[in-house]
């Protein structure tokens, strides 16, 4: 789908279809104005007669209107103002696609004025209009005989006034990237683990090391680890016959000498929960254990195609978690990359496993951050839900930051403690810590077990498994969140560098 930037007046462009904003009580926004008088009233009479009242969620479609170029007029209610908050302006958005998915309309012109979204922020509303379309619009069809049906809308129009193209450009590119890695990220989610498998994974990186210049890419196999002494990490996958793998990505678009940002993945290709095995129910969801590389990966491919001027390094923790002969068993003591020994009680708090050792890898780029992306804890479903990622992180105004992005970007993230009263839950008699803290705060003492590995810069976690993927019926699938959240992030980073070209806010 190609997205452009328009200025002409609506009335007169001709595309398939011109989608308008209608607000509360049938007041008329500018271009529905211009339309109803182009059409010599036709929307005032149709409110006058209550078929059009503007209320939210509201949807007519009018044919062959006198004087607008474009065959089909589609209406569309923005409620009051104080409706138009971000989840309203996504299920104005999705019901709108699902409309479009069903008319043969190639061509297609928003003309909302602005109105949608109670954020004055053009880029904004423009970015998150394109990111919100091209996901709609993603089919999973890999491992399908039938593939899907191509989208009909081959181009994509949205309208703004002279003065404000540019910006609107901006986030058009901007979106396009970010929609880019997130609709990659929730392939490598869908992918079944027989198929995505930490070679895969590697494989997936390295394709990206072809596509963009300014990405380089080093993997470390079984035995490099082992020579570097990343034994918590290779415990994970000692009972699979994948191999396990380090994958670590550089992208360098600042100067040399600029402290790189550091985003880690869990990349847990499949999690049977070893011999401390998940029950079978829904266990085909595990597939999406490796969802935060995902994320991770997406966010460097946005990074990368947005060309942004910082040095970023991807670290994927790759291994699948089964239960074989080799396996870890509970009560195995592991001696982690940075010298600490861990006592795992339980091979299904894996997760961290990968991490501890991937994040003291981190250490040698001296980073200026590190953030950490997994699906970690069933915990973190029971404490937020499937709305926000759960942020833990020793560093106040790092989290502040990914607060903020995470806000603008619409895709949200609460803070939870990471006090040092928690700690004392990891206690073993066998080992320097345990790998679990009991039943209670689980997303928390998952992130005490991380956080001692992170000692040496400011870091932060984010726990992504209440909402990396949807369970119900049509909707089911992976949803690449975290991307939105991380690129912002990033972005904001690149504007503190004060570049012209990334000058949005």
């Amino acid at each position: 789908m190609f997205f452009e930037i328009v200025n002409d007046s609506p009335v007169s462009l001709n595309a398939d279809c011109l989608v308008i904003g209608l607000e509360a009580d049938g007041k008329l926004t500018p271009t529905a104005t211009a339309v109803d008088q182009a059409s010599n009233g036709h929307l005032s009479q149709l409110i006058k007669m209550g078929d059009l009242t503007g209320k939210s969620g509201e949807q007519q479609m009018l044919f062959n209107l006198p004087g607008i170029a474009s065959p089909r007029v589609l209406v569309v209610g923005l409620g009051k103002s104080d409706e138009r908050k971000d989840r309203h302006f996504r299920k104005l958005i999705k019901g709108l696609d699902t409309l479009l998915t069903k008319l043969a309309c190639k061509h297609v012109v928003l003309a909302l004025d602005g109105l949608a979204s109670e954020h004055q922020d053009v880029y904004r509303q423009t970015r998150l209009l394109v990111e919100w379309i091209s996901t709609d619009f993603y089919q999973y069809d890999t491992t399908k005989s039938k593939k899907a049906e191509p989208t009909r809308i081959e181009q994509l129009s949205i309208y703004l006034e002279d003065s404000l193209t540019e910006l609107g450009e901006s986030a058009l590119l901007d979106g396009v990237a970010i929609s880019n890695g997130i609709n990659a990220a929730r392939e490598l989610g869908n992918l079944p683990g027989n198929i995505c498998t930490p070679t895969y994974l590697a494989n997936k990186a390295k394709a990206l090391e072809s596509e963009f210049d300014t990405l380089k890419v080093k993997i470390l196999e079984e035995d490099d680890m082992d020579k570097l002494g990343m034994h918590s990490l290779l415990s994970v996958g000692r009972g699979s016959a994948e191999p396990s793998k380090l994958i670590v990505i550089k992208y360098l678009g600042g100067d040399k000498n600029d402290a790189p940002h550091v985003l880690v993945g869990k990349g847990i290709t499949f999690d049977t929960g070893g011999i401390s095995l998940k029950p079978g129910a829904g266990m085909d969801e595990m597939k999406f254990d490796m969802c935060g590389a995902a994320s991770v990966l997406g966010t460097i491919e946005a990074a990368a195609e947005m060309q942004l001027p910082l040095n970023i390094i991807a670290i994927v923790a790759a291994a699948e978690n089964m239960p074989g002969s080799k396996a870890t068993k509970p009560g195995d003591v592991v001696t982690t990359l940075s010298g600490q020994t861990v006592e795992i009680l339980n091979t299904d708090a894996e997760g961290r496993l990968v991490l501890c050792d991937a994040l003291t890898y981190a250490e040698r780029f001296k980073p200026a951050s590190v953030i950490d992306v997994a699906t970690l804890t069933g915990a973190c479903i029971i404490a937020l839900g499937h709305q926000a990622s759960g942020l833990l992180s020793n560093n106040d105004s790092l989290a502040e930051n990914l607060l903020k992005a995470g806000d603008y970007a619409s895709d949200r993230a609460w803070p939870l403690p990471l006090w040092d009263e928690y700690q004392e839950l990891l206690d073993s008699n066998f080992a320097d810590m345990a790998n679990i803290g009991g039943r209670s705060a689980g997303t928390i003492t998952a992130a005490c077990f991380l956080s001692r590995f992170t000692k040496a810069y400011p870091w932060a976690h984010l726990d992504i498994a209440g909402v990396a993927w949807n369970s119900n019926g049509k909707e089911k699938g992976a949803t690449g969140r975290c991307v939105p959240l991380l690129c912002q992030y990033l972005i904001d980073l690149a504007e503190s560098i004060d570049m012209p070209e990334h000058d949005h806010h």
